[in-house]
């Protein structure tokens, strides 16, 4: 006999001491089978204590038991066993009313440390979390202002009833569809801890880590460690893993040549030992055909060993032909998909390529050139020879 209790920061799993608290196990099954504690926050939490639950109003002073929603008396009497006891951390207990001693209505604590027999005699324990121990030392850590409520409201978005021995009362209503909080319970509700709005930054966070990213690429391509800030991995390019050792480069090239032209296909190798380091990279004439590729070859068996490939991420290529054209004096254009998509989108630039422009190249050779003969020229002359013989 056990509920699943989702909370805003994880699920916990509650089994019932149906056998000992039978009165208390009905009241808590039927109102989570109701939904009765939909959108309900822990209320009150107290570190190395207890974490308090239970009262749809939120403020710790409401709340009915299933008996008083079904039109009986909103308490009931304390069920207290002498066998159960505030042993273990994650004990479940029922809250007493503060109007009449020894009754209990919706609210329920859960224990957040062992041992804390001074509860023991006082409140009805009627189950224990056997999952989600983990969520309970989040709660646990929760901040909370002077009156112990959480700064970031921890709610119960739901409650799913995975076992329940007892029958449903003729009158009970067990709704079809997901509840909606009420206006009542919104209004009460402060910033949600594990919301969306929580995790995910805001929008100046968002451009500020932009910002910076941009201003590092920049750096990289200023000092020379990047041929432009906005480089990208290519297209064509596929990563190719979990290779076995005895797999060669004109296996690969005979097996991946039917989704189109290649380039080049390599399996990296162990520069001392000259061993299959188990990838490989193989390019593309077309973009097209590295994307056939990439949907049909995954988890192909080759070798007696099931690959992996993806879009490679790897630029190391296009920066060893560029460092190549920095020693060479040529200058590398950019090509539109190592553009962002913005950039590539553009008309005027679709005829972009990875090409080097050997005129610049050829204009350095001729100033070096005309320079070379210049000096030659000047050692030839009479002051030079003059200089020469006088040291």
């Amino acid at each position: 006999m056990s509920v699943l209790v989702e909370t805003s920061i994880g699920d916990l799993v509650i089994d019932l001491y149906t056998a000992e608290a039978p009165r208390t196990s009905m009241n808590f099954l039927k109102l989570c089978k109701t939904k009765y504690y939909n959108f309900v926050s822990f209320h009150r939490i107290e570190r190395g204590f207890i974490a308090q639950t239970g009262d749809p109003t939120g403020t710790g002073t409401g709340g009915q038991s299933v008996y008083g929603v079904l039109g009986g008396a909103p308490y009931f009497p304390a069920e207290i066993h002498p066998k159960l006891k505030h042993k273990k951390r994650g004990t479940v207990s029922m809250a007493v009313s503060g109007e009449e001693p020894g009754v209990s209505g919706s609210q329920f604590f859960i224990t957040l440390a062992d041992d804390l027999d001074y509860l023991d005699g006082r409140y009805t324990v009627f189950g224990h979390v056997t999952e989600g121990l983990d969520i309970l030392d989040q709660i646990n850590l929760a901040l909370c202002d002077s009156k112990h409520r959480p700064l970031r409201d921890i709610l119960i978005r739901h409650t799913i009833v995975l076992d329940d021995p007892f029958p449903d009362p003729p009158s009970l209503v067990v709704p079809q569809s997901p509840l909606l909080p009420t206006s009542e319970q919104l209004s009460e509700i402060r910033m949600e801890a594990g919301s969306d709005h929580e995790n995910q930054p805001s929008e100046s966070e968002s451009a500020k880590r932009e910002r910076e990213a941009n201003a590092q690429a920049l750096t990289l391509e200023m000092i020379g460690d990047l041929p432009f800030a906005d480089i990208k991995p290519p297209e064509n390019i596929l990563f190719v893993c979990k290779l076995n050792p005895v797999t060669r480069d004109d296996d690969l090239e005979t097996i991946f040549t039917r989704f189109g032209k290649i380039l080049s296909c390599q399996v990296i190798r162990d520069s001392l030992s000259g061993d299959s380091l188990g990838y490989a990279f193989i390019e593309f004439d077309q973009k097209e055909a590295c994307e056939e590729a990439y949907f049909k070859m995954d988890n192909v068996l080759i070798d007696d060993r099931r690959i992996h490939v993806d879009f490679s991420q790897s630029v190391s290529k296009l920066h060893g032909k560029w460092m190549q054209s920095r020693v060479q004096g040529k200058t590398l254009k950019m090509k539109s998909r190592y553009r962002d998509e913005a950039a590539s989108n553009r008309a005027d630039e679709k005829t972009f390529d990875m090409v080097f422009d050997t005129s610049a190249g050829r204009s350095e050779d001729r100033r070096r050139r005309r320079d070379n003969n210049s000096d030659r020229r000047r050692s030839r002359s009479p002051s030079r020879q003059r200089q020469v013989s006088q040291k």
